[in-house]
């Protein structure tokens, strides 16, 4: 699985960036959702305006003007060159792990009740961390692994009642 993100921004540009090149950026936290990031000897002022983590889209403001963003991680690409449909876990009953890998927290219990997008658990596969969110609304049945279990591809990890 390639290991860069996928950005847009507005209607006109796309871009990819590596693990890498996120890595060597000259970005400093200013505040609590502000940074400063130096490139190619330019000063640039960033703010978090407004996100949704779950959907990857962001108003950012650079300099004092705004742009609407969205960023695609490495499990995205995989999920859509694998077919599947945003959207189309509504009536799902379970969540079976999208790729082998360790999970790292399970952030639900069983009886629980949970809205679309919360997050479940943490997947690692592959270095990278993955949070699971929920495809719909419900109650969890039952938690099918534990914190430290290694799984495999398709392994099934929660179910809804």
């Amino acid at each position: 699985m390639d290991d860069s993100y996928s950005v847009k921004v507005g209607e006109d540009f796309d871009f990819k960036l590596s693990k890498d090149t996120i890595s060597s950026l000259d970005l400093i936290k200013t505040g609590e959702k502000s940074y400063h990031l130096l490139k190619n000897g330019i000063s640039y002022h960033l703010k978090i305006l407004d996100s949704d983590f779950n959907r990857g889209t962001y108003t950012l403001s650079v300099n004092g003007t705004e742009f609407e963003t969205s960023i695609q991680t490495p499990l995205d690409d995989l999920i859509q060159k694998m077919g599947f449909a945003v959207n189309a876990g509504k009536n799902i009953d379970s969540i079976s792990a999208p790729m082998p890998g360790l999970i790292l927290d399970i952030l639900v219990e069983e009886g629980q009740e949970v809205n679309e997008e919360d997050q479940l658990l943490i997947l690692e596969a592959m270095k990278m961390e993955n949070i699971i969110t929920s495809p719909r609304s419900g109650v969890i049945k039952t938690v099918s692994v534990s914190k430290g279990e290694a799984v495999d591809k398709k392994q099934l990890l929660i179910e809804f009642q």
